[in-house]
């Protein structure tokens, strides 16, 4: 039996705090679209990518062990509260998420740790329209069903393994054009090839909702398709 080195390294984890109001709940796609933008952001921001800046040791860690996210939800008082710790809010066309630097798996600030991970299931009012020519898209399973949390911490893995797959040239105009992406359900007589690909595919470490190994996302950007 193989052991992966990810395993025995300090395991971190990344919160995204997703807005649900009560009177109005963010489109299901604007919401994993939103989501994988703020891990975009927050992995470009010079507080994460500078030697000394005061991210960086943690989002190495985070990085070095497995990349994980965790997804709740906030209302009212409790965004109000999350929106004072360190992060990063993102606004979509409807969705409101605040992205945080990678904390210790069991040392959750307590003002995050109390939020609920159940509770964000979220519809779309309309189907989404094909994504324009050129947009990196983030391809979901068609095979495996997934809660709206679930399925916005996976769009930010495939995000998160476009940019890490990109040459600093290409991850720069990336982050300068305001990271455009779209979030779709694939075709399922597309799937196969796309994940026979080449392109950086997402393989759950199956610790909620889906077994393990289960491929979710796959990262389609253009540049990346040589």
């Amino acid at each position: 039996m193989t052991t992966d080195p990810r395993d025995a390294a300090p395991q971190f984890v990344l919160p995204l705090v997703v807005r649900i109001e009560r009177a109005a709940p963010p489109a299901r796609t604007d919401a994993l679209e939103t989501a994988a933008r703020a891990v975009l952001l927050l992995r470009s921001d010079e507080r994460a990518t500078l030697a000394d800046g005061e991210w960086a040791e943690a989002v190495r860690g985070w990085e070095d062990a497995r990349i994980r996210k965790v997804v709740r939800r906030a209302r009212g008082a409790e965004w109000r509260r999350a929106e004072t710790l360190p992060g990063i809010t993102v606004t979509g066309k409807s969705a409101e998420i605040r992205v945080f630097p990678p904390v210790p798996l069991d040392g959750w600030p307590k003002d995050l740790a109390r939020l609920q991970v159940s509770g964000t299931e979220l519809e779309d009012p309309e189907p989404p329209v094909a994504p324009e020519g050129g947009t990196p898209v983030l391809w979901l399973n068609p095979g495996v069903q997934m809660s709206a949390g679930k399925a916005m911490a996976q769009a930010g893995h495939g995000a998160q393994l476009a940019w890490l797959a990109l040459s600093a040239a290409e991850r720069a105009h990336w982050r300068d054009t305001g990271f455009p992406l779209a979030v779709r359900t694939a075709p399922q007589d597309r799937w196969e090839a796309l994940t026979a690909s080449g392109l950086p595919v997402v393989r759950d470490a199956g610790f909620t909702e889906i077994a393990p190994g289960s491929c979710t996302v796959v990262a389609d950007h253009p540049a990346l398709r040589r």
